[in-house]
């Protein structure tokens, strides 16, 4: 194990310690260490990124995770799962750690390189981030498709995700990102391939659509956009659902827009979406209202925070 990890596990046990005598509210949030004392990446616009407070229901969570992992060292889904929940503290770099000492035990495991590959993207390493994605989507070519875990599960605890669906997803990212708009097409379109279910559907035809106006081939938007409709149920992607009914001319910017929204990570997708659309559109003081309204907020390793980044960063 290496030093910081040595270091990271002292510190949640001194942690634990001097909570002892604090409010024993799940959503009271307090500061661990290392991730209030170092930053996790620098943004696209130049800005320097730390970890948020977190919750003493997910420390909790996180320091499960990290004991069963230090009980046995050599279980893969032990590995996993402590390397997730180190990312959901807010803790990227040290998680990418976990993985690079995982993939050292385990090479080339497609779940441990899709984990790693997502986390670069949190970190803004994109380069590396393509590589490991690349990597496991050759390394899946040998192995059965299967659903996989959420880690922070739905409310109806169904799972919505397979693991190869979710290489291709994240390597969709990575390349619409990097500006690789045939890329992310490509990927996104084995994502389409891959959904089992209306969450999968409107989720892969957002990037689809994006990459595709992107790419000016606008002729080619509507037959994606045809099965999708006001009357579609999903469970987690509502925000891909509104978008792409936006983008279908189904609902209005006024209805979807809404400056005074909560900051998570499904109102800034939705956000993103109604930006870049309104940019290629040609309506680019709009889009450029919504993206600023976007890094307003604090949620720095969403997926619609980051693509808003990268946007607003090539527009300045």
């Amino acid at each position: 194990m290496k030093i910081h990890q040595l270091l990271f596990a002292f510190g949640t046990v001194l942690l634990v310690w001097a909570c002892n005598d604090q409010p024993k509210n799940a959503d009271n949030p307090i500061e661990t260490e290392p991730k209030g004392a170092f930053y996790q990446a620098i943004s696209f616009t130049g800005d320097t990124l730390y970890a948020p407070a977190v919750s003493e229901k997910l420390q909790a969570q996180f320091i499960e995770k990290q004991q069963a992992y230090l009980a046995d060292s050599t279980d893969l889904e032990k590995l996993i799962w402590y390397g997730r929940f180190t990312a959901y503290t807010g803790d990227y770099q040290g998680a990418i750690d976990l993985y690079s000492e995982g993939l050292k035990q385990f090479p080339n495991n497609s779940r441990l390189l899709r984990h790693r590959g997502h986390r670069y993207i949190s970190v803004r390493e994109l380069d590396k981030a393509i590589a490991d994605l690349e990597r496991a989507t050759n390394v899946i070519l040998d192995e059965t498709n299967s659903l996989e875990d959420d880690g922070m599960p739905n409310a109806e605890g169904i799972r919505l995700t397979t693991k190869h669906g979710n290489i291709f997803y994240h390597l969709g990212l990575a390349h619409y990102l990097k500006g690789n708009y045939e890329s992310s097409l490509m990927a996104y379109q084995k994502c389409l391939e891959l959904s089992q279910n209306n969450d999968g559907l409107v989720s892969a035809t957002h990037w689809i659509v994006l990459s595709l106006k992107a790419l000016g081939r606008d002729d080619e938007i509507a037959a994606y956009l045809d099965p999708i409709n006001k009357e579609i149920e999903v469970i987690e992607n509502a925000s891909y659902l509104n978008a792409c009914l936006f983008y279908k001319g189904v609902k209005a910017l006024d209805e979807l827009y809404n400056p005074e929204a909560e900051i998570n990570s499904s109102n800034s997708a939705l956000k993103y979406g109604l930006a870049r659309w309104s940019y290629l559109n040609d309506e680019q003081e709009q889009a450029m209202m919504i993206l600023e309204d976007i890094l307003d907020g604090d949620d720095w390793a969403s997926f619609g925070y980051i693509v808003a980044e990268v946007d607003l960063s090539r527009m300045q």
